[in-house]
C-alpha cells in the first residue's frame, strides 16, 4: 500500500529532473547502479522518489570525479552503514575536501599572475620548487593574453629578464612577509585609512614597481581587480576574511593622498 501511494516518474521525467539523458538512465540500469522500482501496466519504467534520491547521490559523486564502479561501492557501503544521512555526511566531507584543494590551488594566483607578467626565464621545475605544487603554467598564458600589449608588460620583461632563482626566492619571501604584516594590521583593527594601513599600501605599490611603473591610478585599478576577480579576492580572503575589501580600501586611501601623481590607469 505504501508503495502504491508513492509518486512515480517516467524515465523521460526522471531524466529531465536529473539533468541527464534517457540513455544515461538506461545505462545506469544496465550496470545495476539505478534500477527503476516499478513498471507500468504497459511495461514502461517508473522511478520512485527514493530512486530520484539515489540518482541525486550518483550525480554528486560523478561531479566529484568518482567512476561508476566506485559510486556503486560507495552507495552500497553508505546504505549499509548509515542510510541517507550517511550519504549526506560523506558528500559534505568529500565536497569540503575538494573545496580545500581548490582553495589551495588559487591561494597563490595573485602572486603567480603578477610573476607571470614579468616574463621570467625559470624552468618549470624551478617554478614548482619556488612557488609550490599548486603552480599552474596556464596563469602565465592568461596574464600574457590580458596584459601582453601593455607598457607594464614590456617593462616587466625588461626589468626581470636577468632575475636569478635566488632573486625569485627573495621576491616570494618579500611577498610572504608582506602578507603576514598585512594580516597583522587588519586583525589588530587598524582602519584602512590609518597610517599603518597607508604604509602597507605604499609598500605594496613599491613591490609592484620591481616589475613595472605603478602609478597611483594603476594601483587603484589593481585594488579594484582584487574585488572584481573572485580568484584575487579568494587569495586575500584565505589569509583573513574581509582582508580583500580592507586592502582595496587602503590602496584607494593611499592614492587619495597623491592626487597630483595619478598617472595612467591600469589597462
Amino acid at each position: 500500500m505504501a508503495r502504491a501511494e508513492q509518486r512515480t516518474y517516467t524515465v523521460g521525467r526522471a531524466a529531465r529532473l536529473g539533468g541527464v539523458t534517457i540513455r544515461t538512465l538506461h545505462h545506469y540500469e544496465q550496470i545495476g547502479l539505478l534500477i527503476p522500482s516499478d513498471r507500468s501496466s504497459t511495461g514502461y519504467r517508473l522511478y520512485s522518489e527514493s530512486d530520484l534520491d539515489r540518482l541525486t547521490r550518483i550525480l554528486y559523486y560523478r561531479e566529484l570525479g568518482f567512476s561508476l564502479e566506485d559510486i556503486a561501492a560507495l552507495l552500497t557501503d553508505s546504505a549499509a552503514k548509515a542510510g541517507v544521512g550517511g550519504h549526506l555526511e560523506r558528500q559534505h566531507k568529500l565536497l569540503t575536501e575538494r573545496l580545500h584543494r581548490l582553495q589551495a590551488m588559487v591561494a597563490s594566483i595573485e602572486r603567480e599572475m603578477e610573476m607571470a607578467m614579468t616574463g621570467n626565464e625559470l624552468t618549470p621545475e624551478e617554478k614548482l620548487e619556488i612557488f609550490g605544487a599548486d603552480y599552474d603554467p596556464a596563469w602565465e598564458s592568461e596574464a600574457e593574453q590580458r596584459w601582453g600589449s601593455t607598457e607594464a608588460w614590456r617593462q616587466s620583461q625588461s626589468r626581470t629578464k636577468n632575475f636569478s632563482k635566488d632573486d625569485w626566492r627573495r621576491v616570494k619571501a618579500e611577498g610572504d612577509s608582506f602578507n603576514a604584516d598585512l594580516v597583522a594590521a587588519f586583525t589588530s583593527g587598524a582602519a584602512p585609512d590609518s597610517e599603518r594601513a597607508l604604509a602597507l599600501a605604499e609598500r605594496h605599490r613599491s613591490m609592484i614597481e620591481q616589475y613595472y611603473d605603478c602609478s597611483y591610478a594603476m594601483h587603484r585599478g589593481l585594488a579594484d581587480m582584487y574585488l572584481a576577480d573572485e580568484r584575487f579576492t579568494k587569495n586575500y580572503e584565505d589569509l583573513a576574511p574581509g582582508l580583500a575589501q580592507w586592502i582595496h580600501d587602503a590602496i584607494h586611501a593611499n592614492a587619495d593622498r597623491h592626487p597630483d601623481e595619478q598617472g595612467q590607469g591600469f589597462a
